[in-house]
């Protein structure tokens, strides 16, 4: 079947997580693509601050605030934006939180991150993916990272969420491929965003944010499954996928002790 690539005059974009970071960075990059976004985070204010930063762009922002840990909402965001602005053709599912820099990990830690870095792309995603399947197409993307390939020190609440959400996108590919609705995993690496200032550990082939945007929005033109960014690094961490446990721990054990 061949799913599709959908565009400005499709429908709308939608973002999650889009207050700031790679979503909002998305957003402008999509607005100055022609889209119409609509964005959604728990910040209105933020949000519409987005919004007046696009007026001057071929498309535009259109703020809907909202939290991705409640179902409910996520369902009553997507009831407004379909009927005020049209259905949504493209959804970046990308709210994201990290675990905190430098704190111990307890089973709090693990719950908060999980419920918006896994549950909320979840819950996120059974609110627009309906609406996709009546309509027998549609284009939805999911923000997970390349620290899900592979167990990383100091990262087991981030990690484990992002690698739930590659599997859970590489498990639902199938139900949407029979459906018509192209789902696509975004793996990125490391992007200048507020999650990673005063970061100390080393960040291999750092991009900003408005690059690190620009090849994601990309890769949702190209079409495919998965969309690295930057690539280069994800094929060092698909090799390292590959290696005995013995050889990666002792290799990531290492690497911690440098950057420790």
């Amino acid at each position: 079947m061949a799913l599709p690539r959908m565009k400005p005059q499709d429908g709308v974009a939608w973002i999650t997580g889009a207050s700031s970071g790679i979503g909002a960075a998305v957003a402008l990059e999509l607005a100055a693509r022609g889209w119409t976004v609509a964005v959604t985070a728990r910040r209105l204010e933020a949000l519409e601050r987005l919004a007046r930063g696009a007026e001057n762009l071929p498309g535009r922002i259109v703020a809907h605030a909202g939290d991705v840990t409640d179902a409910q909402g996520m369902r009553d965001v997507t009831d407004a934006i379909e009927s005020i602005h049209g259905p949504i053709a493209l959804a970046f599912l990308n709210a994201g939180i990290a675990s905190g820099q430098g704190r111990a990990i307890d089973a709090e830690t693990v719950e908060k991150v999980v419920g918006v870095n896994l549950l909320g792309v979840a819950k996120s995603f059974f609110a627009v993916q309906p609406r996709m399947n009546a309509r027998g197409a549609g284009q939805i993307a999911v923000n997970a990272s390349l620290v899900g390939y592979r167990g990383l020190p100091g990262a087991a609440a981030y990690g484990a969420a992002k690698a739930g959400a590659i599997y859970f996108c590489e498990s639902m590919r199938f139900d949407c491929e029979a459906a018509g609705i192209r789902l696509q995993l975004v793996n990125p690496g490391f992007i200048e965003t507020p999650m990673t200032e005063g970061r100390r550990f080393p960040m291999p082939f750092l991009l900003t944010v408005e690059e690190g945007a620009r090849r994601i929005v990309d890769g949702f033109e190209r079409g495919g499954f998965e969309i690295t960014v930057p690539r280069r690094l994800a094929w060092i961490l698909k090799v390292a996928r590959l290696l005995p446990y013995p050889v990666y721990f002792a290799l990531m054990s290492r690497f911690a002790e440098r950057s420790g």
